[in-house]
């Protein structure tokens, strides 16, 4: 049985209260659990000590049997010292592909060859 620590949705309608819990990776997200190992509230302040609260003893029982932890929750985790950070991508979404560079490298050495004899 695949197993996975993750996030289950509470809370009403832009009201978000997740469960941090560890379940069968078939399951959906909202549906059944093995068992909760704790709670998130995003709507808290982030300094805040009810804002992620984990039984970290039940959370590394479920890490040594094998149970892979979502993004998200893994992150939690590297934030409470329980598991290794580990490195993450850096990746450049913003910067503009090789052609789009070339394109404007051209279109910038055709405005500045149209600006050379204007000046003279």
């Amino acid at each position: 049985m695949a197993m996975k620590i993750r996030l289950a949705r509470g809370g009403s309608k832009k009201r978000p209260f997740y469960r941090i819990v560890a379940a069968d990776s078939r399951m959906p997200r909202d549906g059944r659990f093995i068992e909760k190992l704790g709670t998130y509230n995003p709507l808290l302040p982030k300094d805040s000590e009810d804002r992620v609260k984990m039984d970290v003893e039940r959370i590394q029982h479920w890490l040594a049997q094998g149970a892979q932890p979502t993004d998200r929750i893994s992150r939690m985790l590297e934030n409470a010292g329980v598991i290794a950070k580990k490195e993450r991508a850096n990746l450049k979404k913003a910067v503009p592909g090789k052609k789009a560079q070339d394109r404007a490298e051209e279109k910038a050495a055709k405005a500045a060859a149209a600006e050379a004899p204007a000046e003279e």
